[in-house]
């Protein structure tokens, strides 16, 4: 709106010289009017809303729990990759709900489409769209959700930040969002596969109180067969049956209980990651940290480093026969000064117990009333068996970005042969699968 600046006489104004145009003599100084046009306000623009991740690997996932289906775009896959839905069927199908006692009895066979970005079993280097319907829904289930609040769950918080919410399900909140992650996660294993051979496993390394303890799983030689060989998928047997029984135990009882994943990277290309702000290990913390019911993350000796000293904790370099630079121990992780350093990475995940239990627990409603709620439908009593490959998936995303990265600022030129390596041939031993 305009606005109009009136001034005052001036002091010991003198009469108009007679020369000035006669429209000039007739101005009164004492009503002039200044007329300001409004500044056109430039339309405020939100790059990003919560729902994408990456930047050169960049996905962005959607849908709800018991809306129509849930899915993802991945925009920045590289060209010319063999691709297909069976690639991504089997991390879908390890997510997937009903896959056992342990896990919650929705039935979903979670059948993913790829609609796009894939042209004749390969890759063409635009946006992926990939899609799975939701089959089983079960709205009724949720009628109590509508007016309160389940404890620990996202339904206050969504009311409080959005000031409404899809009540079925927990909507975007729900772990069926994980399905989008699950397929890009899938694409992302494959790049870093074919590029690098480098490999992404996860496993439960603690259920409630039994944990396996350091030592007993070789992260040099684990594979997904024994990870896969249980439904709780821990690689140890012994462990793997009293992590079931806990899990047992606590179904029986409609309780829950949490848990740890812990997850290696074999053959991780030296130098991902960046100095400062966008450390290697700061990007994993923030993308597996955004898994529902994650609530702690260690890297490398993580907070048991904290009793060490430093020439206890410090990893000496040696030359090995290849002629490489190597760490006698590992307790960095596999990253220093936020860069890879081609040893394992690894990493734990902590996760709550599920939220939603089946016992009555006291909460409020929208109106603040006081009240007992018992939560209906279908939920893990412990989520982190279906966890794995969520984790998994993750991980592989931020290894996926940072290798594009990497490739273009450090390896756009000729790389410096005296300190630096190709980035697909960091180990000696390895020859790039032919996929």
């Amino acid at each position: 709106m305009a606005s109009s600046i009136t001034s005052k006489p001036f002091l010991g104004a003198t009469k108009p010289n007679s020369s000035l145009s006669s429209d000039l003599q007739r101005l009164s100084f004492a009503s002039l009017h200044i007329s300001i046009k409004p500044r056109t306000l430039k339309k405020l623009q939100i790059q990003a809303a919560g729902s994408t991740f990456g930047n050169y690997f960049r996905v962005t996932t959607f849908g709800e729990s018991h809306g129509g289906g849930v899915g993802c775009i991945v925009d920045g896959c590289p060209p010319r990759i063999p691709l297909s839905e069976s690639d991504l069927q089997v991390d879908l199908d390890r997510r997937r709900p009903g896959q056992s006692r342990i896990t919650t009895p929705r039935k979903e066979t979670d059948t993913c489409r790829i609609y796009s970005g894939v042209s004749e079993g390969v890759t063409t280097g635009t946006p992926i769209h990939v899609f799975v319907p939701n089959t089983d829904q079960r709205g009724h289930d949720y009628k109590e959700m509508s007016i309160a609040y389940r404890p620990s769950h996202a339904d206050a918080t969504y009311d409080m930040k959005y000031g409404v919410r899809a009540v079925q399900g927990g909507g975007r909140s729900s772990a069926r969002e994980t399905i989008g992650r699950v397929a890009s996660g899938a694409i992302a294993k494959k790049i870093l596969k074919q590029f690098s051979g480098t490999e992404v496993l996860a496993y439960v390394s603690q259920v409630h109180q039994v944990v396996l303890p350091d030592g007993p799983v070789d992260h040099a030689t684990v594979t997904l067969d024994q990870i896969e060989s249980n439904i709780v998928r821990c690689p140890h047997p012994e462990y793997a049956e009293k992590m079931i029984a806990a899990i047992d135990a606590v179904r029986t009882r409609g309780d829950s209980i949490g848990g740890v994943v812990t997850c290696i990277v074999r053959n991780a290309p030296r130098g991902l990651g960046s100095p400062v702000f966008d450390k290697l290990e700061a990007e994993l913390a923030k993308a597996v940290m955004s898994l529902p019911a994650t609530k702690g993350f260690e890297f490398g000796s993580g907070f048991a480093g904290t009793f060490l000293t430093g020439s206890e904790h410090n990893d000496e370099f040696f030359t090995d026969e290849h002629g490489t630079v190597r760490t006698r121990t590992n307790r960095s992780g596999g990253i220093q000064g936020g860069i890879s350093n081609g040893e394992i990475i690894n990493m734990r995940v902590a996760f709550k117990p599920t939220a939603t239990i089946s016992k009555k627990q006291h909460t409020v409603t929208r109106e603040k009333e006081e009240i007992e709620l018992l939560a209906r439908g279908r939920h893990d009593p412990c989520v982190v068996p279906r966890a794995v490959p969520m984790v998994e998936a993750m991980v592989a995303m931020v290894l996926a970005d940072q290798l594009m990265a990497q490739h273009g600022q450090c390896n756009l030129f000729p790389i410096n042969p005296e300190l630096q390596e190709p980035l697909s041939f960091s180990f000696p031993n390895f020859e790039p699968a032919n996929i």
